[in-house]
């Protein structure tokens, strides 16, 4: 049987980093405030000329260089974000091209904090399919550039960054099974209001940033994280007993405490970055993950639960052995 298999991870963080100390400069907040209720506490951001594609480049650098492979390996290229350089072309095809990857498949993919997830398990498919043979997987985004500043709700939540991983066939486990889904019905509690076809003329102004209804998104978040891993577990046929890390979207302290509990986990089992991070939406798994495995957390053989959640609303996991 062949499985996918991570043999690389990276990430990449902007130089700029905002405190919650700097924040409550700019609007009506509190440190204290900011991390009983978030569990932030600084986030990185980019600087005005920084791009999505711009970290997306460092951060498949540091990953290729840990997996020992060549750019000219790389047969497949995925790009999870909600905030590409362009409209077109899709932010994959930059990154192939300035990291000097031969001509292949480039794909951008666009599911908010799931992109990642989804990304994944699209290489995860082809690789199995015999499609391609080594795949350069990325999460990441320029959220800063997309939120109100005055906007408390939200502003604090978020930051920039970039994590990638390479995946190869293997005939030791990887990847185990894979859970997605999506309910469009709940789009108006968090979604950006400007779009290609739609409003395109208000990007830029207050009249274009993030919105949320954090209550309702909360909600919503709890149950369906603890549904998609208890799905992509009893897929794979795997009681919960016996993971030996949660890599969650690094949203919101209190979601990742709830999430855990669902599954009776204790946090020591859990990647927490969202401190140090924020929100980075489709850059937190693979980010959080990459932290896991520098700091010797997360050792080979060990299974992972990766899963995510995001406006749409979708939601996705990945089981896998390292």
């Amino acid at each position: 049987m062949t499985y996918t298999k991570i043999v690389g991870t990276g990430r990449y963080l902007p130089e700029r980093i905002l405190t919650n100390f700097d924040l409550e400069k700019m609007v009506d907040t509190t440190d204290e405030w900011i991390r009983t209720r978030t569990g932030v506490e600084r986030r990185h951001v980019v600087a005005a000329e920084q791009t999505t594609s711009d970290m997306c480049v460092e951060a498949a650098k540091i990953a290729i260089d840990d997996a020992g492979i060549k750019v000219t390996d790389i047969d497949m290229v995925l790009v999870g974000t909600t905030s590409p350089d362009l409209i077109f072309p899709n932010c994959a095809t930059l990154v192939q091209h300035r990291l000097g990857i031969p001509a292949c498949p480039a794909i951008g993919m666009e599911a908010a904090c799931t992109s990642f997830i989804y990304a994944l398990t699209t290489a995860d498919k082809f690789i199995k399919a015999g499609e391609a043979k080594c795949a350069l997987v990325i999460g990441a985004e320029c959220i800063s550039k997309l939120v109100d500043w005055t906007d408390r709700n939200t502003c604090v939540l978020f930051g920039d960054g970039a994590g990638a991983v390479i995946v190869r066939p293997s005939e030791e486990p990887g990847i185990v099974a894979t859970h997605l889904g999506a309910d469009g019905q709940y789009k108006d509690l968090l979604y950006y209001p400007v779009g290609a076809s739609k409003d395109l003329h208000k990007a830029g102004t207050d009249q274009a940033s993030i919105m949320m209804t954090g209550n309702e998104v909360f909600k919503v978040a709890v149950k369906t994280l603890g549904n998609v891993a208890t799905e992509v577990l009893a897929k794979a046929g795997i009681h919960q007993d016996e993971l030996d890390w949660l890599v969650p979207h690094q949203a919101n302290i209190r979601i990742i405490q709830a999430t855990a509990k669902r599954l009776d986990l204790p946090l020591e089992k859990v990647i927490l970055t969202v401190q140090d991070h924020g929100n980075t939406s489709a850059a937190s798994v693979p980010m959080a993950l990459d932290v896991g495995r520098r700091d010797g957390r997360i050792k080979p053989g060990q299974l992972v639960l990766m899963e995510a959640f995001g406006g749409g609303f979708t939601w996705g996991s990945v089981l896998l052995r390292m």
